[in-house]
């Protein structure tokens, strides 16, 4: 990889969210690798802020060559998905979940980048209506699940219940509850009728997501991303944690599994999250030396791949539920 110019500094720097947040005026942004889609944040005293390093197991972030070059290459395999799809009546759907600023929106944005926008689509859903409210929770998202052919990116899900509403408080106990309980019931009848269902959580470590909410602050092509609802996550990072670890534990089933994603470097959760959905599906053509086994260090199960202050888990009960009968044929 390219060293970097000499006159910049680089070391950790800590940063008060809050502080930063509310006082702007010292801190800029900067081009890195002639990216403009992910520029760098500077602090007060001249030197990137490299929080991106946080519990993460490389030394250096992805070379932007290296990145442009496989995501041309994974993008030319998930067209051969598509065909796929469309030729044989697939009907393919990907949740992309996690806390907020961890990169799921850039990612999708790379996994439409080349596909047929006549048979792939994202969903990302506003609150509710005042209708909405009053059907099976559900509902909503069943009118936007695909049909024969068609690839749908949810950006967030139904898992909003499981996350955002109940550590913002805007579910009741009974509701929530009822939700854990119906929702691995509701993804084996999706499973079971032969939808291919992927379930990715983008993980963030947490002062990594402080340095991304500050740039969000400062971009003017990104301030609209910065909700009073991300705000409000930011003093709640722990009843996330808590709140992240009860959904695992009760809906990560052997027929809708989740894959935690580390995504402090965005170049390779990218990557690894489209070489995640090509190596699970059996679409012919496939170039197994770029559909290859995501990177174990960057793509995993929750119960390897964590964020430092979240528990280790371990792998849940419902891991140990029969397989579907697509699995057992």
């Amino acid at each position: 990889m390219p060293a970097k110019p000499p006159s910049h500094k680089h070391h950790r720097v800590e940063i008060d969210a809050h502080t930063a947040l509310d006082d702007l005026a010292h801190y800029r942004l900067e081009i890195d690798d002639g990216d403009l889609d992910d520029p760098v944040l500077v602090g007060p005293d001249g030197a990137r802020i490299e929080t991106w390093r946080e519990n993460y197991p490389y030394n250096e972030r992805l070379d932007r060559a290296d990145y442009e070059q496989g995501k041309r290459a994974l993008q030319i395999e998930l067209l051969k998905l598509q065909s796929w799809a469309q030729d044989t009546g697939q009907r393919i759907a990907v949740l992309f979940e996690g806390r907020d600023a961890a990169g799921k929106g850039g990612t999708i944005k790379r996994f439409m980048e080349h596909l047929n926008p006549r048979a792939a689509r994202v969903v990302a859903l506003d609150k509710p209506t005042h209708r909405e409210n009053g059907q099976w929770y559900f509902q909503r998202y069943i009118a936007h699940l695909p049909t024969a052919g068609e690839i749908v990116l949810f950006d967030r899900s139904w898992y909003n219940r499981a996350n955002v509403e109940l550590v913002m408080g805007w579910v009741n106990d009974e509701k929530y509850r009822l939700f854990l309980q119906q929702v691995p019931v509701f993804e084996r009848l999706l499973v079971d009728d032969g939808l291919h269902l992927v379930k990715l959580w983008f993980s963030v470590s947490r002062r990594e997501q402080q340095t991304r909410f500050i740039i969000r602050r400062i971009d003017p092509v990104r301030q609209w991303k910065l909700s009073p609802t991300d705000l409000a996550l930011l003093d709640r990072w722990d009843d996330y944690t808590k709140a992240r670890e009860v959904m695992f534990d009760t809906t990560d089933t052997d027929y809708a599994p989740w894959t935690v994603i580390r995504s402090n470097d965005k170049r390779r959760a990218r990557l690894e999250a489209m070489r995640l959905l090509l190596h699970q599906l059996p679409y012919p053509g496939k170039n197994k030396r770029v559909a290859t086994k995501p990177d174990a260090k960057i793509a995993g199960p929750p119960w390897r791949i964590y964020e430092r202050g979240e528990p280790k888990l371990s792998p849940p009960a419902s891991r140990a539920i029969a397989p579907t009968r697509r699995q057992a044929g």
